[in-house]
């Protein structure tokens, strides 16, 4: 590992992210992962655009890219468990026996959608591109189902941590 790698790595642990539960479902069957790296790409198009970012190394890129779509599960503060689960830390059946935790509704894609999610977007794979060791999925959201405005659960520092402030200055208009 390079120097200039490692300070990357270690720079990027110390930015928080929400923690992300990325499903899909079709004719190569449901799957689930446990991600951090998704972002806004842009509201000014006929659909809004969202983007995840997935290890080549990880079992859920071949699904999403053979359904074509997928769904983007934001995980609330208290879902740590269920973040542990898709993320492979607890033993569990493959990617449907997953699914036995926590509710889930399809989306119209037909992408899973965690019932009590903080929010969840619907999404058609619209472009994917390979950059190092990622592919880098870029959906173009079809609807966005909003849960009970609560704290979210982060990543930071290589481990779950609540954003319990936010929610209070959420709440205060500040």
């Amino acid at each position: 590992m390079t120097a200039l790698r490692q300070s990357f790595l270690d720079a990027m642990s110390r930015i928080a992210a929400t923690v992300t539960i990325v499903t899909t479902d079709g004719p190569s069957g449901p799957f689930g992962m446990t991600v951090s790296a998704m972002s806004s790409v842009s509201a000014d198009t006929e659909h809004p655009v969202l983007l995840v970012c997935i290890n080549q190394n990880c079992s859920g890129a071949a699904p999403i890219l053979a359904n074509r779509v997928f769904g983007v599960n934001i995980l609330r503060g208290d879902q740590a468990g269920l973040a542990d689960v898709f993320a492979g830390r607890t033993a569990q059946a493959g990617g449907q026996g997953k699914f036995a935790n926590g509710r889930w509704l399809r989306g119209a894609s037909g992408a899973p959608l965690l019932d009590d999610a903080l929010v969840s977007f619907d999404c058609r794979l619209e472009r994917e591109l390979t950059i190092g060791k990622h592919h880098v999925l870029f959906g173009a959201v079809d609807d966005v189902r909003l849960g009970q405005s609560r704290a979210p659960l982060i990543y930071v520092d290589r481990g779950y941590a609540r954003a319990e402030h936010l929610a209070v200055l959420a709440s205060t208009g500040r």
